[in-house]
């Protein structure tokens, strides 16, 4: 054999076998919102069930959304998690994801906690888990019965009482997206007025701090997304414990509409160069393996039909009852949002 061949020959060899090398090396990219160490455990168990590698990138639901939009086309990421259902519908509606057809999610998730289906049929997003958007109160100086709904956070006997973040947080956004679905556009300003005739202070600071400031006596009622509270009444911190000890929790509107539940979701990027991975990656996370993550690690609800979380804090949050929750779109709270803002700013609800 000439030496010409016996080149040719091993040139070839070495190429298919660093091709099949490469080929064999599995990723899927992720951009995610979700900012909980308890997920390194969901990660982990995609890759040991699937050999396929996580390669991500952290930042917040606007700055990931910002980040697809400026890399257009050559963005890397495969799967983007979000945490908050008006950035998913902002993410469909700019075009960032691309609809997929996945018979394992659209079985398993339910049809409000998703997308409505693109002209060929496929879902744009997910919902993977929930969290309540509920009421603490003060447990000495406010009855129950006056704060049961989301309406009374705006009736005048509530004057002065009330704490809450930012008017122009996703969280209250998408709440407040809900409520202009249940109430119309006229009667939900007139609600908003209401909150910011009712504020005790001005909006400031996180979830866990409305709660504080409840159990201080700055104020003496607060709404909060329902892991914050379980993460304080999970700690074994004195000072965390005699907050929790102090207030009370209602799930709201459990005689009308139900509680507003806002979700954490996947979507697959629409430039997404490894397609069937982030699929696999999406449908890994509706198990029952991973919603169970999700419900013990972040204190989150399962929005997979047929799985119960076993999650202490929560059972006694809802009095290890099931609760009324909402049904009406996520989509369709995501695409009240810009009405929403612009009630806010004719309100001065900062």
């Amino acid at each position: 054999m000439s030496t010409l061949i016996k080149t040719l020959l091993s040139c070839c060899i070495l190429s298919t076998s660093t091709g099949f090398a490469l080929a064999q090396e599995q990723v899927v990219n992720l951009y995610s919102a979700r900012h909980y160490s308890t997920d390194e455990a969901l990660y982990t168990g995609f890759t040991k069930a699937t050999g396929i590698k996580i390669n991500r990138v952290d930042a917040d639901d606007a700055g990931i959304l910002a980040r697809l939009k400026a890399e257009g086309s050559a963005s890397p990421a495969d799967v983007i998690l979000l945490v908050d259902a008006a950035r998913l519908y902002k993410g469909e509606t700019d075009g960032l994801f691309q609809p997929i057809q996945s018979k394992v999610l659209n079985e398993a998730i339910p049809a409000h906690l998703r997308s409505a289906a693109s002209s060929n049929g496929g879902i744009s997003w997910f919902g993977l888990s929930t969290r309540a958007r509920v009421i603490v109160y003060n447990k000495i100086k406010v009855q129950k019965d006056d704060v049961d709904t989301y309406e009374e956070l705006g009736d005048p006997k509530n004057k002065g009482k009330l704490c809450i973040r930012s008017g122009s947080h996703p969280y209250n956004l998408s709440l407040f997206g809900a409520i202009t679905e249940h109430m119309g556009e006229e009667k939900a300003e007139a609600w908003l007025k209401g909150v910011v005739d009712n504020l005790a202070r001005s909006p400031k600071g996180g979830d866990t701090d409305q709660i504080k400031a409840v159990a201080s006596g700055e104020c003496d009622i607060a709404v909060t997304n329902s892991y914050y509270l379980a993460r304080m009444m999970r700690s074994t911190k004195p000072e965390d414990m005699a907050v929790v000890n102090k207030v009370g929790v209602v799930f709201p509107n459990q005689q009308s509409w139900g509680t507003h539940m806002n979700i954490a979701g996947g979507a697959v990027a629409r430039h997404a160069k490894n397609p069937a991975n982030a699929v696999r990656f999406l449908e890994y996370l509706a198990s029952a393996e991973a919603q169970n993550y999700f419900a013990n690690g972040n204190n989150e609800w399962p929005t997979v039909k047929g799985v119960n979380a076993d999650n202490p804090a929560l059972k006694a949050m809802t009095g290890n009852a099931p609760f009324k929750s909402e049904t009406i779109p996520i989509s369709a709270v995501g695409a009240n949002v810009t009405k929403v803002q612009q009630m806010l700013d004719r309100v001065g609800f900062k």
